[in-house]
């Protein structure tokens, strides 16, 4: 038993500083494996969520790019980026679940990353680096062959 392409239902989706119109999020609901015992061989718990990005009028271009980067292993060749939620026994809170987790994308694909400031070894750790070396040099210097004299 499989109901494809259920609209979400309500107002748009929040996720960071973005707005996510619902009608971008199709929800199909499906038989799933896992917790709920003889339930889940009766009902549809399981939610696949199905997200346009490549298309979507509500993703910056450059959150676009990175959220497809993030999510390459959910992401069809189309661009369309797919959870698919069974963790719990019923399907609202798969539902829930498979939300929550398209929005920890989003939030993740918003995050600027801050560039890094290159800093300079002190003279403590050049010294310490140094002594290591010229140490390590002697312990190596030690395992030459013995000389004939020695012999």
């Amino acid at each position: 038993m499989r109901f494809d392409g259920r609209l979400g239902r309500g107002g748009p989706m929040k996720a960071g500083s973005l707005l996510i119109d619902e009608s971008e999020i199709v929800e199909s609901f499906v038989r799933a494996s896992g917790p709920g015992g003889q339930n889940v061989n009766k009902t549809a718990t399981a939610v696949e969520l199905r997200f346009d990005a490549a298309r979507s009028k509500s993703l910056p271009p450059e959150v676009r790019a990175k959220l497809l980067r993030l999510a390459v292993s959910r992401a069809t060749q189309d661009g369309v980026i797919v959870i698919f939620a069974q963790r719990y026994a019923s399907q609202p809170r798969n539902r829930e679940d498979a939300r929550a987790r398209l929005a920890a994308l989003l939030e993740r694909a918003q995050a600027r990353e801050r560039p890094r400031v290159p800093t300079r070894p002190t003279l403590g750790s050049k010294l310490r680096r140094l002594a290591d070396k010229s140490k390590r040099g002697e312990v190596k210097a030690m395992r030459g062959k013995a000389d004939a004299d020695e012999a």
